[in-house]
This record gives structure tokens, sequence and C-alpha cells, in this order.
């Protein structure tokens, strides 16, 4: 999945951009939506596309995107303004396109085309779940953990939960190759997310705090050194 945010104060636009990225034919998107600049730079995720409104609010487009780009060279940011003679202020903080309000779908969706020319956007391997609701399957990079609670397995992702009719033994055996491990009999701990350990508390990229217990501690940190010296992991 394409992980894109849209930042914008105008809710109608973000809302109408919103619509057109969900009926967008070639990519599926994971999409955030944010109304300031300051929201979007205190989200901690990476995005391969940011949709950023200029005149904003508080800190504006310019300066929103000065910030993120102190961190991440990458992500293709494409402005969005009701004023042409912002563009000259677009390179200078290396702007992918801009869009003229109100949005054109077509426009739109030239513009993600070209975006993804320059994206190498990697083959997945999705994983499937039986959950209560049914079958679902997803990028292991958007699980954050498995949580063992009141006799049920919880798979949690950034977007919300899902109870799994598995046992957590279970899933931490077959998830054990894809950078998945037990820190704790209740927890199966995704790798990927792991921000920072502190004495026996394992943080995540979301800021929840799973248990690290002493019986596992040597063998979590381990295959975290592991998992990071193996250039996987992106949070270190």
């Amino acid at each position: 999945m394409i992980k894109i945010a849209i930042c914008d104060d105008e809710v109608t636009t973000l809302h109408q951009i919103k619509k057109y990225l969900k009926g967008y034919p070639k990519v599926d998107f994971v999409i955030d939506e944010f109304v300031t600049g300051e929201a979007l730079l205190s989200c901690k995720k990476q995005y391969e596309i940011i949709l950023l409104d200029i005149d904003m609010k508080g800190i504006n487009g310019i300066e929103t995107a000065r910030q993120i780009r102190l961190s991440d060279k990458k992500v293709k940011i494409i402005y969005v303004t009701n004023y042409s003679d912002y563009t000259s202020f677009a390179f200078e903080v290396h702007a992918f396109a801009y869009l003229l309000k109100p949005v054109k779908v077509e426009e739109l969706y030239k513009q993600l085309d070209e975006a993804f020319e320059y994206i190498q956007i990697p083959s997945v391997d999705l994983l499937e779940f039986q959950t209560t609701e049914g079958i679902l399957r997803m990028d292991a990079t958007d699980i954050l953990c498995f949580e063992y609670q009141g006799r049920r397995v919880f798979l949690k992702t950034m977007r919300g939960a899902y109870i799994l009719r598995r046992k957590i033994t279970e899933v931490a055996k077959e998830l054990s190759e894809k950078g998945f491990i037990m820190p704790h009999k209740s927890f199966v701990v995704n790798l990927y997310h792991v921000k920072n350990i502190k004495g026996y508390d394992i943080y995540l990229t979301d800021h929840s705090l799973i248990p690290l217990s002493q019986k596992k501690s040597m063998e979590f940190r381990k295959a975290l050194n592991h998992y990071l010296s193996d250039g996987r992991g992106k949070n270190s």
C-alpha cells in the first residue's frame, strides 16, 4: 500500500481530494488527513506522496515542506494552491508538482502517474488473517503488534485493531521469519515498528508501550540488533 498524506485547512478541498484518491485506478492508498502543517509535522509517519496546501493558517505549506525535507529527502510533495505565483517558492523545497484549486481529477491523476514513474513500488507479499469480521489481507509493515487479552488475540495496526481466530503462539511461529518476535507471553511485536527500548519497556512508532519480560530480554534485543544490522529496520 502507498502511504499518502493530504494537508489542507479547507475541509471541502481535503474531502474532495480524498474522494479522488479513492477512485485512482492504478494504486491503493493508505490516506491520512491533516488540516494544519503543525499536525502533519507532529506525525512521525513517512509518506511516499504528500498533497500539501500552501496557504494555511499557522505554519504555511512552504515552511511545512522545509521542515519535512530536513528528515525526508525522497517524499514527493505536490502543492495544492489558489495562487500560481507560489510556484517560485516550490523549488526551494524540491516540490514535485503543483495543482491549482479547484483540483481537477484528471490533473491529479496525471501528477500521480508521473510520481509513480519515479517511485519504485516494491512487490508486496500480503499477509492473510482470519478475523471475526472475515479475511484480512495486509502488508506486514502495516502491523504494529499482536496482543493476547481476555482470551482473544488482537491484531493492532495504525488504523485500528482486529480480533483473530488464532493462538498467539501460532502467530509468533508463523511470522518469525518476517520480523516478528515475542518479547512477552502476551505479545508478538513487529520489529519494523520498534522505536526504542528502555529497560523492560518497548516503545513502538505509534507511541504505545509493550512490556519486555526479563526472561525474553536477551533474545529480543539480539533479534532486534540483527534486524537493524540487516538493513530492514527504519526506526533505529
